[in-house]
């Protein structure tokens, strides 16, 4: 398994909503309902314990216990939420957490490094790593079974036949 005590950022604090401390998050996970699997979240020294969470606009609407008033909640804009890798919900067979594949070394079917993962995206028809290569350059491969065959916590292999 990744890292269990390496930090998943799930959300941002984008700033205050209303005057009793309630902040609008910038979510980076699946939406307002996972955040409130954690009871406990890191924001930079400090811990913030979850009162409430409500989807918004482009994001999610929150209140903290330590959070009760517009100064406080505008004193943490920009603060990242963050919780343990082994806080997160077990995966099933087949599945991954964005987290845990960036940074990875990337080896080519025919046993030729390629470079590393630095970015997931998703357009809409599935996620596609973004590799980039020693010399820096970057390029594109589709996390299907057919374009990478195989991943783990030490790599992965990507066949030789999507390597640009």
């Amino acid at each position: 398994m990744a890292n269990a005590t390496r930090p998943v950022t799930l959300a941002a604090i984008a700033g205050a909503h209303g005057v009793r401390g309630e902040v609008r998050l910038k979510l980076f996970g699946e939406g307002a309902e996972s955040l409130r699997a954690f009871s406990v979240f890191a924001a930079g020294e400090r811990q913030l314990t979850l009162k409430s969470v409500r989807p918004a606009n482009q994001g999610a609407v929150a209140t903290f216990a330590e959070i009760t008033d517009r100064s406080g909640a505008e004193a943490l804009r920009g603060t990242v939420l963050t919780v343990p890798r082994s806080a997160l919900p077990p995966l099933g067979e087949g599945e991954y957490y964005h987290h845990d594949l960036l940074g990875l070394p990337c080896v080519a079917t025919d046993g030729s490094a390629v470079g590393e993962v630095v970015a997931i995206d998703n357009f809409g028809a599935g996620d596609i790593l973004e590799i980039q290569r020693p010399d820096g350059k970057r390029f594109m491969v589709p996390m299907n079974a057919r374009a990478v065959p195989t991943w783990n916590d030490d790599g992965v292999t990507i066949d030789a036949a999507f390597v640009e």
